[in-house]
């Protein structure tokens, strides 16, 4: 195993001098980095960001720069493998000084290893790995990041030790070591937080149900033995006593609507969010003061022919608080970004409909800083490490970039960024994204 890691790593070190040789050939200018949280699919080279150029004018947009990866040294309970190696890279994290990202393992508990990863990116185009940590010993399944203002993160993490209820919510400080795993009291009625936001100045933080973890693996015959157990609920939070204060039922409780994710309206009075219902098909406005979830919009009118059902995964709303973006995954059989007017909350009205084709599977969606740009990749999740599960949505392994034109959503013809096929080490499942300019 230590001589693959080595030999994948060579290609990326000679991609990187000559990525370094190529910046220092032009003349310095205003960068735009993104990076990408990926897997290699074979499961044999190290989980790695890739380092991408975001800038539109330079010859190099759209081009992996280089590649951060986990370090061999990680320390893994399964002796023929390293920590470094089969974490399911998910979810990403950028602080709010720009200075730190974070990238989640959401299966590294299946070989009892660090499940948060941090680097220094103070010099975007050159991370460096600062450390690993949070091994599953009371939290495991590692989600959504938050930044704090103060510094750190707090981080979703949808199972308990085993992959089950109750998870936790993960609190970084600003050093990027575990300051608390909230609640202390966590409820017992199916919280496996996945989605999550905040408000800092007006004292709240939601997180969102998803499935519960253990659930959709073969791990113990007859009991979790491959099935997908869907929550459909919005914790409402106090922040400061970081204590949930009340419970917002979302759809039908006999057919649970799988709230996946979950964002706040900026500059909303009434503090509402969006979520949507992966299993049911709606997108709903939550309003915590009332404790109400209102399906506003029936997201089965993008039904394919002869498709499987629609899945609504992930979601990104402007700082107008005017505008949502929405991912659509059909299973991994194709995909669309969905754009929405929201200015009127309660009837979200749409755009327009961009179509990533067949095979697509999108999931993973952000803003670029300006917000004149959407990043989407190509990969949900596919459990084909040991003990295998029965999620296996792989998508096309594409990051696609969405111009915002006259306020319609148009396919960046230059941004060609394939996993399947520009990674030195071999085809990658990119997931995460994170995108921060200098």
């Amino acid at each position: 195993m230590t001589v693959l890691v080595e030999n994948w790593m060579k290609p990326l070190a000679a991609a990187a001098a000559a990525a370094a040789a190529l910046t220092l050939s032009q003349p310095a200018q205003a960068e735009d980095t993104l990076y990408v949280w990926a897997g290699d699919k074979a499961h044999k080279a190290a989980d790695f960001f890739a380092v991408v150029d975001f800038d539109k004018g330079s010859p190099t947009y759209g081009k992996i720069l280089s590649y951060a990866p986990l370090p061999k040294s990680l320390p893994s309970a399964i002796v023929t493998s390293n920590g470094s190696i089969g974490n399911e890279p998910h979810h990403v994290g950028i602080s709010a000084d720009k200075k730190t990202l974070a990238g989640g393992g959401l299966l590294s508990v299946l070989r009892v290893q660090n499940s948060n990863f941090f680097w220094d990116i103070s010099n975007p185009r050159a991370p460096k790995f600062l450390k690993a940590n949070t091994l599953p010993v009371v939290a495991s399944i590692a989600d959504a990041y938050v930044p704090k203002k103060e510094g750190g993160f707090f981080t979703t993490f949808m199972g308990g030790a085993g992959g089950a209820a109750p998870g936790r919510v993960v609190e970084y400080d600003a050093n990027n070591n575990v300051k608390g795993l909230w609640p202390l009291v966590p409820p017992l009625d199916g919280f496996n937080p996945h989605g999550i936001a905040i408000d800092e100045e007006r004292n709240l933080l939601l997180t969102s149900d998803f499935v519960c973890p253990l659930q959709t693996l073969n791990l113990v015959p007859g009991v979790a033995n491959g099935h997908v157990h869907a929550r459909g609920s919005v914790r409402v939070w106090d922040l400061s006593r970081r204590k949930i204060t009340k419970t917002i039922p979302v759809g039908d409780p006999n057919h649970a609507a799988g709230t996946i994710d979950l964002q706040l309206v900026p500059k909303d009075p009434k503090l509402r969010a969006f979520t949507a219902g992966v299993f049911d098909e709606k997108l709903y406005l939550i309003e915590p003061g009332a404790g109400t979830a209102q399906p506003v919009f029936d997201l089965s009118t993008f039904k394919l022919p002869g498709a499987p059902e629609v899945w609504p995964h992930l979601i990104a709303i402007d700082k107008t608080g005017k505008r949502l973006a929405l991912t659509l995954n059909y299973k991994g059989l194709d995909g669309k970004v969905v754009w929405f007017n929201i200015e009127d909350p309660e009837h979200p009205k749409v755009i327009n409909v961009v179509d990533l084709g067949q095979n697509s599977g999108p999931h993973y969606i952000i803003f670029s800083p300006t917000e004149d740009r959407l990043i989407v990749s190509d990969y949900f999740l596919v459990q084909d490490l040991f003990p295998s599960g029965v999620v296996q949505v792989e998508g096309d392994h594409k990051v696609h970039v969405l111009d915002i034109v006259k306020d319609r959503l148009v396919k960046d013809p230059k941004f060609k960024l394939d996993f399947s096929r520009d990674v030195a080490s071999g085809p990658a499942r990119p997931h995460g994204l994170g995108v921060v300019s200098r």
